[in-house]
């Protein structure tokens, strides 16, 4: 089966469509040089609706600027960053086929799940929002962290983390939480880990059975 991940950044999301058996195409307004499956440099909003008919299912992840809380401070100075939650859902339901977006906790999606790194096995805290067009036939662990774990965010580590952990991570450190080895801390943070999109991709393929 064959997945579009759109907004694809280095590649995350994509690794865990991978890892579900899905034959993976990204599409990024930038080009990214570490993405490691077949790459389209393109703006998602302007894509043709009628190539996007060729895939099972489509994943994106607009950008979260606008709701995220590492970038509270740069709104509340003035920056204004486009919200593009609703044309992005406007186009995936234009397209047709079964679909994830992904976004922040403050992002206007209907969040159909909601999964941190604990859930999926991975010491991190990093909490994504869901919303799918497909009905999900499992639920995940209950949400705990029994000890402090990496949180990657922004472009540093916060100050209530590293006093936390008693250290302050390293790039190692935050490639482990996130279950990527390929990516460098700007793209890290960018990242949607890959077990987060496989284990929904997983959930895409039980329902079509």
């Amino acid at each position: 089966m064959k997945a579009l991940d759109l907004f694809c950044k280095a590649g995350g999301a994509s690794m865990g469509l991978h890892q579900a058996g899905f034959d993976v195409t990204g599409v990024d307004i930038e080009h990214q040089f570490v993405y490691p499956f077949a790459f389209y440099r393109g703006n998602a909003l302007e894509i043709n609706v009628q190539w996007c008919r060729q895939f099972d299912l489509i994943w994106a992840s607009p950008p979260c600027q606008a709701y995220s809380q590492a970038a509270q401070s740069w709104r509340a100075a003035g920056k204004v960053y486009p919200d593009l939650i609703g044309p992005v859902r406007k186009l995936l339901e234009n397209i047709g086929v079964s679909w994830i977006m992904e976004n922040v906790p403050g992002a206007p999606l209907r969040a159909d799940v909601k999964i941190c790194g604990c859930q999926v096995g991975l010491p991190l805290r990093r909490v994504r929002l869901f919303e799918c067009s497909f009905p999900m036939s499992e639920s995940l662990p209950d949400h705990r962290h029994n000890g402090p774990v990496v949180s990657v965010v922004g472009h540093g580590t916060p100050s209530w983390v590293r006093k936390k952990l008693g250290f302050n991570p390293t790039i190692a450190h935050y490639r482990t939480a996130m279950g990527i080895d390929w990516m460098n801390r700007r793209e890290l943070s960018q990242a949607v880990p890959p077990a987060y999109s496989k284990w929904l991709a997983e959930q895409f393929l039980r329902s079509m059975k």
